[in-house]
């Protein structure tokens, strides 16, 4: 924990968990902290050089109560749900899945990245939906990089990814308030972190940052006081994911791939995974991830 006196209250090391093959490091959810605002999960992937012949393989998975967000600063992943979509995702591009009552989807490298070989690098965030939304319809949204604004500052590019900040908006259809920025940071540069919202932290995608006198590295999650204003500057030339917004209506419960404020809810959709009764992903319905036992 940071001291009475700091801007920060704790700073959270990205563990390594598996995804499929794909090795991640993941900093939410982790014991000092469950969430920021309404993000409930937080993967960071790569930077991996994949070799030709090799890729990234999600297979087809369920999700509920919650909107994925896939963000890429290298590579490509092809998107497939159950709606039908199939999505390239290319760096700077947002791709926003809102699973509401229940989606299946996979990403996977595409055939010509596969052949070639390439890097992989970017995050994976769950943002949990508000109960008035929790049973909404699933839909899925893509953005590309050119539609989301962007600010520049002395030393400092932000996009805005989801949400508001910095005066901005992006176009991705949140459903509670959201902090999402992209922020680069040249060496020396300094940026006061946007204060509009409730909760905010800042993971490091690279470079070494101090942020409100606590220092943090690649793979760490800064996470700041409620109300407290905060200045990051760059120790080195610094790529960072600003995350938060409002806090959760209410407690939510998370069990694999679900979130739910019910336990309930999460047991009928372990029962309708287990049984097949979730709609299969057209053009990639040959594999799946079982049910974990535990």
């Amino acid at each position: 924990m940071a001291s009475p006196e700091s801007s920060v209250d704790v700073v959270v090391t990205g563990r390594p968990s598996a995804v499929g093959d794909f090795q991640v490091r993941r900093s939410i959810p982790s014991a000092q902290r469950r969430r920021v605002g309404p993000f409930v999960f937080l993967d960071h992937m790569g930077p991996v050089d994949l070799a030709p012949g090799t890729g990234m393989d999600v297979l087809p998975h369920p999700h509920i109560g919650l909107a994925t967000v896939t963000y890429l600063f290298d590579g490509e992943i092809l998107h497939r749900d159950s709606l039908g979509t199939e999505q390239l995702i290319l760096p700077g591009d947002v791709n926003w899945m809102t699973a509401g009552r229940g989606i299946v989807h996979s990403e996977r490298t595409p055939t010509e990245l596969r052949r070639r070989g390439g890097r992989a690098h970017g995050l994976q965030s769950w943002v949990a939906l508000p109960l008035s939304h929790e049973e909404t319809e699933p839909r899925f949204h893509h953005h590309p990089s050119g539609s989301l604004p962007v600010k520049e500052m002395p030393g400092v590019l932000l996009r805005v990814i989801a949400g508001t900040a910095y005066g901005l908006e992006s176009p991705v259809r949140v459903f509670s308030g959201t902090l999402f920025v992209d922020a680069r940071l040249d060496a020396g540069a300094e940026l006061t972190v946007d204060d509009t919202h409730a909760e905010r932290a800042a993971y490091v995608v690279e470079g070494e940052v101090d942020l409100g006198g606590t220092p943090g590295s690649p793979g760490q999650l800064v996470v700041l006081r409620t109300g407290a204003p905060a200045t990051m500057r760059a120790r080195t030339a610094a790529k960072v994911a600003l995350i938060g917004g409002a806090p959760l209506d209410g407690q939510r419960h998370v069990w694999w791939n679900f979130v739910s404020s019910s336990r309930e809810r999460i047991e009928r959709a372990k029962a309708d995974w287990r049984e097949r009764r979730f709609p299969p992903v057209p053009g990639d319905d040959l594999e799946f991830v079982p049910l974990p036992e535990k």
